[in-house]
């Protein structure tokens, strides 16, 4: 039983399907937070330091909440990769990363916006391409249109056809919330989820 108002600082329809699975009641809200990286930050830090914005930016809305923060970064060699928001962007992440590995970082905090504590980890997972043609990567983005995505591809879905193999902390984290690390979480603060 939740004590608190668990609030999710964000809009993604991926992270709330994910967040439904815990079957906990939750409410969402959009945290207002530029997600450019700082310059000679990395993508680990970059993920880190959004969560914990998106959770601070929806505090002051919701001062007796749990809130949720996450976000994700994806590192191909020394680039960082976020959403492509376009096909042109999307097509030009795909081709970079075809026979590539790309890591993963995503992050989350819980603030428990009523005393202050604060708790983030970031989980890893480190995902290999096939070597897909251009007709392929088009055929892909045609097909599931995933411009909003960082990386370019939706594990849990098509994009499950551009990937030879995963490995990492949680296969929920590609998704975009890391619910292993959430229970956790979750646990620390006294809300069981079973």
């Amino acid at each position: 039983m939740i004590s608190q108002p668990l609030v999710l600082a964000s809009t993604s329809v991926y992270r709330c399907e994910l967040l439904r699975r815990l079957h906990i009641p939750f409410q969402t809200a959009a945290p207002d937070v530029d997600e450019t990286p700082l310059p000679g930050e990395g993508a680990k830090q970059t993920s880190w330091r959004l969560s914990r914005e998106k959770a601070q930016a929806v505090a002051a809305n919701h001062p007796d909440a749990l809130i949720i923060g996450s976000d994700q970064v994806a590192l191909l060699g020394e680039e960082q990769i976020g959403k492509p928001l376009t096909h042109d962007n999307a097509l030009r992440q795909l081709r970079a990363m075809r026979g590539q590995s790309v890591n993963f970082y995503t992050a989350l905090t819980l603030l428990n916006a009523r005393t202050g504590e604060m708790q983030t980890e970031v989980a890893e997972n480190c995902v290999s391409f096939r070597d897909l043609s251009d007709d392929e990567i088009e055929s892909y983005l045609r097909k599931e249109q995933p411009y909003h995505c960082a990386g370019s591809a939706k594990s849990e879905g098509l994009g499950i056809a551009l990937i030879s193999r995963m490995e990492g902390d949680d296969p929920n984290a590609l998704i975009g919330l890391p619910l292993i690390l959430l229970v956790s979480m979750l646990r620390k603060q006294g809300v069981s989820v079973l």
